[in-house]
């Protein structure tokens, strides 16, 4: 039940991603560098797993946050953005 759930959620995050760039007639890099309007939400997941929330006298800052994984992020939606401190 638990998988079959998880497999729904990921199904529709891939199905928007791939909505929004046909939408914006948008392409991101693929893991050989080609430029692909239907990338697999695991590679998205793995581009963004070396991003980190560092907090300095109760100032919080988002590292790792390139030009790459930002230009991802304008195909999510505003809570995810505002996850990574964009809104």
């Amino acid at each position: 039940m638990i998988m079959g759930l998880c497999l729904l959620v990921y199904s529709l995050g891939q199905r928007a991603l791939r909505q929004a760039l046909d939408r914006a007639k948008k392409t991101i890099d693929n893991q050989l560098g080609k430029p692909t309007a239907a990338p697999t939400l695991r590679w998205v997941f793995q581009c963004f797993m070396s991003i980190h929330l560092v907090t300095v006298a109760q100032s919080k800052q988002i590292t790792n946050l390139t030009s790459e994984r930002h230009w991802i992020l304008n195909f999510f939606g505003a809570p995810c953005r505002k996850y990574y401190l964009l809104c």
